[in-house]
């Protein structure tokens, strides 16, 4: 089932967000995420733009590879939630995490005629 052409472009804005992330493409990932966003990670976490961009781009948080599968979407007017279950594999610190597959749940908001990640959380499948 083909979505909205609205659909459509915010499912494209996450795979190209997570594209920036993995490759350590601050300048992009700065653009997708809101400036008031916030990411829970699977530790429980809170991390706010810069906090985590910060992290992506001095090596803290790095992504060896995030593979995300079909994306669910729902679409309210300015407002957009998505789900999709991933596989991961990152760095922590230095020390490498175990691939593993996380739920992620994302909020967006079109703000400035741009869809942007607000809130995001990363949840571990055990």
């Amino acid at each position: 089932m083909t979505g909205t052409a609205t659909e459509e472009l915010i499912i494209a804005t996450e795979r190209a967000r997570v594209r920036a992330l993995v490759a350590g493409d601050i300048e992009a990932a700065r653009s997708a995420h809101s400036p008031e966003f916030q990411l829970i990670t699977p530790i429980g976490a809170a991390l706010d733009r810069e906090q985590y961009l910060g992290a992506v781009s001095s090596g803290q948080i790095n992504y060896l590879a995030w593979e995300p599968g079909p994306i669910a979407i729902r679409v309210r007017g300015e407002m957009a939630t998505i789900r999709y279950r991933a596989e991961l594999e990152v760095e922590f610190g230095g020390h490498r995490v175990p691939r593993a597959t996380y739920w992620h749940s994302d909020s967006y908001e079109l703000i400035a005629g741009a869809w942007v990640a607000v809130w995001s959380q990363a949840t571990t499948i055990a």
